[in-house]
């Protein structure tokens, strides 16, 4: 019998999500990549590079805020791979704006990805670990921003504080199944989505290209912009056994912004 786990990752395609697929991958873990359509050529590229290394891997197209699409990925995964021991539900979209000029549809529009998003990809994956009977880890992306309100961040902030609160009362209900949830907390990290953050930000207050990420910085004890492999080997240790007894933890990797 195979000793080789099987993980899964949403938003794989680039950033955090493209560099945790690796690590899991490098760690010998077989990996399944899903991100929108349109990013399935990236995907594509991600498997092969994974191939390389000597794994088995996948690209699926997977909206994660459509369930269907969730189910269908999972089902994906344990048809061609053999089965789920490690998901990880990364996939997020951000927004800053002061509450006054935000619109609903955009309070809805960041939700559906990454408060219904997470919440379906546990769903699904904790049905086919609890089927398997083997246990399993469930990961999910929260945010220092889910960590620490601030001014022009309501809509993302309050994603990312569900986030947690959905991650802790898994923790509760699948843990007589040996199936662990945990997350981890990003600050400011070196991606495509910082950029758009960055631009966003300076927009909002008619700021010069680079505030955000300088602002972030200075805010930080380790004076830095967080690295996607950095995250990766947070991630890393909570799909291991080295973090057996940790579960409904969400653990902030920011430089030094948020202490607990």
């Amino acid at each position: 019998m195979s000793t080789t786990k099987i993980a899964c990752v949403t938003g794989a395609a680039q950033g955090i999500g493209r560099a945790i697929a690796l690590r899991l991958a490098a760690d010998g873990c077989d990996v399944s990549v899903g991100d929108l359509s349109s990013k399935l050529p990236l995907l594509e590229e991600l498997v092969k590079e994974i191939k390389s290394t000597g794994r088995k891997a996948i690209a699926v197209a997977v909206d994660v805020s459509k369930e269907a699409e969730v189910d269908n990925f999972i089902a994906s995964t344990v048809k061609h791979l053999g089965g789920l021991d490690i998901m990880v539900a990364n996939a997020g979209v951000a927004t800053l704006g002061n509450i006054i000029d935000t619109t609903v549809e955009e309070l809805e529009r960041v939700h559906a990805v990454n408060v219904k998003g997470t919440f379906v990809c546990y769903k699904a994956a904790a049905k086919t670990m609890i089927a398997q009977g083997r246990g399993g880890v469930i990961i999910g992306a929260s945010s220092l921003a889910g960590k620490k309100g601030a001014g022009m961040c309501s809509v993302y902030g309050s994603s990312k504080f569900a986030v947690r609160a959905i991650t802790q009362a898994a923790a509760m209900e699948w843990g007589k199944h040996g199936i662990r949830v945990n997350g981890y907390a990003p600050g400011a990290t070196d991606t495509p989505l910082l950029l758009d953050m960055d631009v966003i930000f300076g927009n909002l207050i008619g700021a010069p290209p680079n505030t955000y990420k300088e602002i972030m910085k200075g805010q930080a004890a380790l004076g830095g912009i967080v690295t996607p492999e950095a995250i990766a080997g947070v991630v890393s240790f909570l799909a291991s056994k080295d973090s057996e007894s940790m579960t409904g933890q969400t653990l902030c990797v920011d430089g030094g912004i948020w202490f607990d």
